[in-house]
């Protein structure tokens, strides 16, 4: 490699539970975010509310990463 740093193994072992974890917690934004929503502004209101969109899409290709995750997991992350 370049300047001498070391090619670090791709450790795929734990993936699946981090991308699980960062579901839970844009989830968790989602819902505080709602919570949010009578204290705000109309602008304010309008912000959230994409910005949940996009966290709701965000979710989504999580999810599918997590099934092909856990589908290389179950083939021994073949290549």
């Amino acid at each position: 490699m370049e300047n001498g740093q070391k090619h670090n193994p791709d450790d795929r072992s734990d993936n699946v539970e981090k991308l699980q974890d960062m579901v839970q917690n844009t989830i968790e934004n989602i819902e505080e975010s709602e919570e949010q929503l009578s204290f705000a502004s109309g602008e304010e209101q309008q912000q959230i509310r994409e910005k949940n969109e996009r966290r709701n899409e965000s979710i989504e290709a999580m999810r599918s990463e997590i099934q092909d995750e856990a589908d290389a997991r179950e083939k021994g992350y073949d290549q």
